[in-house]
């Protein structure tokens, strides 16, 4: 009689197993990335990986898929490169024809166009590549969301780090590319918006060897910048600003894009389990997270959050459920993420770091807000100029 009622109970699992599987909800995610030229810089020291932000977003799958596989859940990640030059809306087809959740990778102007498209009427797309501030104001679009911080909240955790600090006159070297000028421009904003004092705004005009002239060259260059106790780096693409580090004139410190930078992840984070991500990252990765990997990881599991609470992979379900107060995901940052309503910014804290240690993470707790003080970084309600969303 045991045995008959074991070998009942196993028909039963394997049965219930079998019903299960047939009945598994398809979750298929295509990860796009446009590629885009870099500019020549003077140090090859740090080069971009070539899976930057698409091992992220594989790790962000295997995440989802080992809550997934108890619930009938089956993620799938399918990656398409386009290569610099190539045609974006074309590969962007062909991802809207296999899922309508699309991770993006592409500047600015691409994603807008992908947005555009009439197929990508009714799909959900996540921006893990472009923080133009335009994107979250005027330029916003009711499809997509954004994983990848703004430059303005970037900024505004640098700004609120340094008047916390007292370290309120500033000046700055913007570099020539049209990232360095976003980034200089998000600067500028943030320290007016903060109380900064801005005593020196000038471009990086050097053309020299400073990988060998730096001691000597760095020092002249900035022995006219007006009296500061910060000097501001704007140097997005890693070009002149590690020259600058213990270099100028008068000793002060560095932020911006090298010293004191504002970032979504580091690989020093360790608190509130971020070492525990990391570790995985690396075991996947064999390298360290970067900012687009977290920003695409944290696509990935925004989505598999929303799928798990809504039991639906309908872009609209989970668009709803995403931009609903019920939505959180522990972003191994100390305080829960989630998205804004009027832009479709993931809120979420910035840390403040130097090369080898976490300085801290914004928004810093004299920075108070009405609602939610992830809301003192970017663009806040009342600021912002998107009318695509819901108000």
């Amino acid at each position: 009689m045991l045995y008959a009622t074991a070998g009942a109970i196993l028909l039963a699992v394997l049965a219930c197993a079998t019903h299960a599987r047939a009945e598994d909800l398809p979750v298929p995610i295509v990860y796009l990335r446009q590629q885009v030229e870099r500019p020549p810089v003077l140090s090859d020291l740090d080069p971009v990986p070539e899976d930057e932000g698409i091992a992220g977003a594989t790790l962000g799958r295997d995440d989802n898929a080992t809550t997934g596989r108890f619930l009938g859940q089956d993620y799938q990640l399918t990656v398409l490169d386009v290569p610099v030059g190539g045609n974006v809306l074309e590969s962007a087809r062909e991802a809207l024809a296999l899922s309508r959740l699309v991770v993006l990778d592409a500047p600015a102007l691409d994603l807008l166009a992908v947005a555009d498209l009439p197929e990508a009427e009714g799909a959900l797309i996540f921006n893990v590549g472009a923080p133009d501030d335009a994107l979250r104001d005027g330029d916003c679009r009711a499809n997509v969301l954004h994983t990848v911080p703004s430059l303005g909240m970037r900024a505004d955790a640098l700004a609120q780090f340094l008047q916390l600090r007292r370290w309120t006159d500033v000046a700055l070297l913007a570099g020539p590319y049209p990232a360095d000028q976003a980034w200089a421009e998000a600067l500028r904003r943030s320290a007016e918006r903060f109380g900064l004092s801005l005593e020196d705004d000038r471009p990086w005009e050097f053309q020299g060897d400073l990988g060998r002239t730096a001691q000597a060259e760095i020092p002249l260059l900035t022995q006219d910048l007006a009296d500061h106790d910060v000097l501001l780096v704007a140097d997005e693409i890693g070009d002149f600003g590690r020259y600058v580090l213990f270099n100028t004139w008068e000793p002060r410190p560095v932020g911006g894009s090298e010293g004191i930078t504002p970032v979504a992840w580091s690989p020093v984070l360790e608190n509130w389990g971020a070492s525990q991500l990391q570790s995985r990252f690396a075991d996947l990765a064999g390298r360290p997270m970067r900012p687009a990997d977290y920003a695409a990881w944290a696509a990935v599991r925004s989505i598999g959050e929303g799928v798990t609470r809504t039991g639906s992979a309908d872009p609209a379900d989970l668009r709803a459920y995403l931009l609903s107060p019920d939505f959180e995901l522990d972003g191994f940052k100390g305080r829960p993420l989630s998205f804004r309503d009027w832009d479709g910014q993931l809120r979420q804290p910035i840390a403040v770091v130097q090369p080898r240690a976490m300085i801290g993470m914004a928004p810093f707790e004299p920075f108070l807000h009405q609602v939610n003080e992830l809301d003192t970084l970017g663009r806040d309600r009342p600021e912002s100029g998107c009318s695509a969303f819901e108000r």
